[in-house]
Parts: C-alpha cells; structure tokens; sequence
C-alpha cells in the first residue's frame, strides 16, 4: 500500500526536484526506458528527444536477462547484474529517480518495479510520460547523456513475485490478474507466445485501463472500483502477469494505488505457454 507520491512524479513537481538538486538538494537520476514489443530498441526515439540529463536504459539487456524459451521472454536479472547496470546510470543510494518512457509508462513500470524489489525506495515514474512533460512547456535534449557512475546497492526481496506453480494456484484462493489485451487474454490472438489464452481462472484487466486518454494513471477511487469488479477485495492473495512480465508490472503499480498488496509473476504467459502440461483457457472468464 502506497501513497500516491510514492509511485508517481508530476512533471511540475520533477522540474522542482531538479532545481533543487542544482542548488544542491537531493540527487535526481532520469531514467528513459523507451520499449515497446513492436520496437523493442528505444534509442533512436531517445536519441532524437529525450529529459534532460536523462540516460538510456535498455529494457532487453539490462531490465531483463537472456534465458531459455520456458523461462519467458523477459526472465528477471539477477540482482547482481541490476546493481551493475544501475551504477552507471549514476544512481546512488538516496538519489531520487524518476523513470519515464512514451507509453503511459508501460514499460518505465519494469524499471520501477525492479529497483523497487531491490530495495531502492527513491524511484518514482513521471506520471504521463514523456508525453506530459513535453505538454508542460518543457524542452527536451538530443544526443546521449553520459553521467559519473553511481554506487548504489541493491538486493531483491522487496515486493512479493510468484512461481509458475504458485500463479496457477492462486485462483482457488485468490485473484489472478492478466494484464494483456483482451484479445490476447481470450486467445485469439497470439502475437508472439506459442499458444493462446490465458492461465485458467485468471481474469483480465488490461494495463490500458489504468490510465486516461493522456497517459496518466487514473485516481485512486476510479482504480479501486477498477480491480474490485475483478474480485479484488483486499481479502486472499493477489497476483497479476502479462505476456513476460513487463506490462504486469504497472498493473502492479496501479494495484498498490489503488491500496492493494499483489504480487508479480515474472514468466507471465510467455513463461506458461511454453510448458504443455500447462492448461491454458480461452474466451472470456466465467462471471465477466
């Protein structure tokens, strides 16, 4: 459970962190975590415009790790190579970070949610993106930043994450959430996984639903209402995935504004479908 200021950053009140962090105040880091699964590379997007003193950060090789088919697409890093990754983008411990991509933070969210499972509780996303602070009047820069490494230690534990096993569990005490799109929740599509549907008993909210037309998550009462109409009651364990662990992780984040503890299962469907033994359901939940 968390307030709204621990998750979330206003471009006003990023501009106010900076100007302070000039004057000598607290250290801000500017994380640009551009990815989507159509372009998984965000470089020349970041290249051609991005936050000031903001670094690159490549979701792929340094959010993720390459691992076997049946471990999912975006298996977690481990942490020793998060912290190694972390410290060049000049991040110490008790910098304030903001992370940021141009998606409604669809993909920022894993960098949150990552540096916050390994204990860093400083980050913050820029609600709306890059799309509000260009919205606010602010000026962008071109090229790349290059900043002094930082030392900051990190170790996982944080936030709670669930097995393979322990997701497909979880409906028969719980609520399994699926993050995905509701085609690719009820299996008429699959992109990029090698089956359809959905883990059986899981009910969809798509991470789309969490923001507004302009990017921002929507307020507390509204995605309160969102996740109790999918079952979520504060009662019993909470979990959510979505195609490898990306996505789900801003439904987490709007979980946890909305006051609700889940967990994240990091395989997510790219993880289940690649196991045969695994059942896997189609159409529309039962009730929904």
């Amino acid at each position: 459970m968390s307030d709204r200021d621990d998750i979330l950053i206003t471009p006003d009140d990023l501009a106010a962190a900076l100007e302070a962090a000039h004057s000598g105040g607290r250290p801000v880091r500017m994380l640009d975590v551009r990815w989507r699964l159509d372009r998984p590379d965000g470089r020349p997007q970041y290249s051609a415009g991005h936050l000031p003193g903001a670094v690159y950060v490549d979701l792929d090789t340094q959010l993720a790790r390459k691992g076997e088919p049946r471990e999912g697409r975006h298996p977690l890093p481990p942490v020793e190579q998060l912290e190694a990754d972390a410290r060049p983008w000049g991040i110490d411990d008790g910098d304030l970070v903001v992370v940021y991509d141009d998606l409604g933070n669809m993909s920022a969210a894993r960098a949150w949610w990552l540096l916050r499972h390994g204990g860093f509780e400083g980050v913050r996303m820029l609600d709306g993106g890059l799309r509000a602070w260009i919205a606010s009047g602010r000026a962008l820069e071109t090229g790349d930043v290059h900043v002094l490494p930082g030392t900051v230690s990190l170790e996982y534990g944080s936030l709670p994450v669930v097995s393979m096993e322990e997701a497909g569990a979880i409906p028969e005490h719980g609520v399994l959430l699926d993050a995905r799109a509701p085609e690719r929740y009820r299996g008429e599509t699959k992109p990029v996984d090698p089956r359809a549907g959905h883990i059986p008993g899981a009910r969809n909210t798509p991470t789309s639903g969490n923001i507004d037309a302009a990017g921002r998550f929507l307020a507390v009462d509204d995605l309160k209402a969102r996740f109790r109409e999918a079952g979520v009651t504060g009662d019993g364990q909470v979990a959510t995935y979505c195609g490898s662990g990306v996505t789900a992780a801003h439904n987490t984040a709007a979980l946890m504004l909305a006051g609700f503890s889940a967990a994240l299962y990091p395989g997510s469907w790219s993880q289940w479908s690649q196991h045969a033994d695994r059942p896997a359901e189609t159409g529309a939940a039962q009730g929904t």
